[in-house]
């Protein structure tokens, strides 16, 4: 057995230190883990989590890691779902063992082994409706009550589940539940349902089966298929557990996987339940699932965050016995570190301000050559094209001389301002439209100022971007920021949509950008200097760029709110 100490040189936590103590007593001779979403809506944040520790675990441990689709519930799953879910973990850098399984695979396996718990005494068809089930099940503080189908014979119980099988049972007449203790104090084993007629086609076996398997009778005969050492799970599948053990101590399953469980990721401004985002898709609160506001993993890769970024920020989480809130100001730092140390430079003038440069020819055109990165020659350099006429933004200029150089470090009318791996600008004059409001600025650049000091006495206030009007790009830039403005927007008794941000989106039009933004790649990181990072959106063709802004470059969060 082979260990990468690299990927465990951290304090162990409590999954780590089973792992090993099992593997020193040879209770499993290698790891096998698993990750078994349902494919009933895109993975979140909150599962990168569990990817990352249940296929970490499996590399760290020389082990290996099963992709399984859970579909076992045919009313809410979807082949989309099941590509997104693929294209989601190849993306964080992971790759499963093998060919992917789905619990779809083992239905006849399954099958037979209902047939088993009924042979065997441990499973019997009820006749009760789902509300006489929820009647007889108790409460957390009393006791559950047996079905008048519970001692049903044997016989009897095969007839009717093959009846259920085969179609010849209507949807909620019967169900196959197993004989557990209906006095347990956990709910989970007051004879769970095995099977429910659902005559819903699969999206993988299509018409082929009228009954489905619950999730719990499905869980853990799966793991124990694939031969799973250590079934890792979020807690609140803990209550769960005495049911997984029960079915397999009471099923001739090949072999005995174990479940554990760790506290799931919960982020600050933001749901993490999949009913909930599916509701804010269908309700048209977002674009789609991978709306850049959305904490979907498609969401944020298409906001620009790397996979890097979201890989680091879960290996900087806990695996811990606990729940507990994590600030998104924590995923903030690794997204801008990241890009901070990977994206390329660009300029791009939000809000376009004409300046002409009147001791400038017209028509004249100088390169000028500006690194991609200042700490990161690998990325190289791009050309810079400076013309008689340049777009600033509109926020950089003032014709108020009075503001202090510390307050306004922009260009003022009658002053200095050096634009970024360029000349040295001084604002001359100013021209208004027909309202009355700026429109454009004349101005004139101290000669021999690329990359050297101005001559005495020209001081300028500080740096401002610029892009050449004759050779740039126009552009929308998408600014979004966080879905909800409450950091506990579903806790208690709250409607999350109450707290959706009215801010999280403005879109700008009529943006200007460097030309050599024309090359950039869907997803492609940029910091647009002095604005952001940015990436360009999927919606961008025939021509049309749009950028979407990933972060800003510092967090403002806390002075908006």
């Amino acid at each position: 057995m082979t260990v990468d100490k690299t990927s465990i040189e951290k304090p162990h936590n409590f999954i780590q230190q089973i792992i090993e103590k099992d593997l020193a007593e040879g209770r499993v001779a290698k790891v096998v883990t698993r990750f078994p979403p349902e494919p009933n809506g895109y993975l979140h944040i909150g599962h990168a989590k569990a990817i990352c520790v249940n296929f970490g675990l499996a590399q760290a441990y020389g082990g290996v890691c099963n992709l399984r689709f859970d579909d076992t519930n045919p009313e809410a799953e979807s082949e989309d779902y099941v590509n997104a879910i693929i294209e989601d973990v190849r993306w964080l850098g992971f790759e499963w063992d093998g060919e992917i399984r789905y619990a779809s695979d083992y239905f006849a396996q399954l099958y037979t082994w209902a047939q088993y718990l009924i042979g065997e005494g441990k499973a019997y068809i009820c006749e009760l409706t789902p509300q006489q089930t929820r009647e007889y099940r108790g409460t957390l503080t009393e006791a559950g009550k047996n079905s008048p189908f519970r001692e049903r014979p044997a016989e009897e119980s095969l007839a009717l589940l093959e009846q259920m099988r085969d179609g010849e049972i209507a949807e909620g007449k019967m169900t196959l539940r197993a004989k557990v203790d209906m006095a347990s104090p956990n709910i989970n084993l007051r004879d769970p349902v095995l099977y429910r007629v659902k005559r819903i086609a699969h999206h993988r076996v299509g018409d082929g089966w009228n009954i489905y398997p619950s999730y719990d009778f499905a869980h853990g005969q799966e793991d124990a298929i694939e031969g799973v050492s250590h079934s890792i799970c979020t807690l609140e599948f803990a209550d769960h557990r005495p049911l997984y053990d029960w079915f397999t101590a009471n099923l001739p399953v090949p072999s005995t996987p174990h479940q554990y469980e760790f506290g799931r990721l919960n982020l600050s401004y933001t749901v993490t339940s999949k009913r909930k985002l599916k509701q804010l898709v269908d309700e048209k609160q977002v674009e789609a699932w991978d709306d850049p506001r959305m904490p979907t993993l498609s969401g944020l890769r298409r906001r620009g965050v790397s996979a890097q970024a979201v890989r680091e920020f879960c290996e900087s989480l806990a695996v811990a016995k606990t729940d507990g809130v994590v600030d998104m100001a924590q995923l903030d730092h690794f997204i801008r570190h990241d890009l901070n140390d990977n994206a390329p430079r660009a300029m791009c003038v939000l809000h376009p301000l004409k300046v002409t440069v009147s001791n400038w020819p017209e028509g004249e055109v100088e390169t000028l050559t500006a690194s991609c990165h200042p700490n990161r020659d690998d990325l190289g350099s791009r050309e810079l094209s400076f013309t008689r006429t340049l777009y600033i933004d509109r926020n950089d200029f003032s014709e108020d001389s009075s503001l202090s150089r510390k307050k306004f470090k922009r260009l003022v009318l009658g002053e200095w301002v050096r634009l970024r791996g360029g000349y040295v600008l001084k604002a001359e004059e100013v021209i208004r439209d027909g309202s009355g409001e700026i429109s454009e600025i004349l101005a004139s650049i101290v000669p021999n100022t690329v990359g050297e000091n101005p001559p005495e006495g020209i001081k300028p206030r500080g740096v401002i971007h610029w892009v050449s009007a004759e050779q740039s790009i126009d552009c929308e830039v998408r600014l979004y920021d966080r879905l909800f403005s409450d950091a506990n927007p579903d806790s208690g008794d709250k409607n999350f949509l109450d707290a959706i941000n009215p801010d999280s989106l403005e879109v700008l039009k009529g943006c200007k950008a460097e030309a050599s933004l024309a090359t950039a790649q869907i997803e492609q990181a940029y910091q647009f200097e002095r604005e952001g990072y940015f990436c360009l959106d999927k919606d961008s063709e025939d021509g049309k760029f749009i950028f979407n802004r990933t972060i800003s470059l510092r967090d403002n969060w806390q002075s908006k709110v």
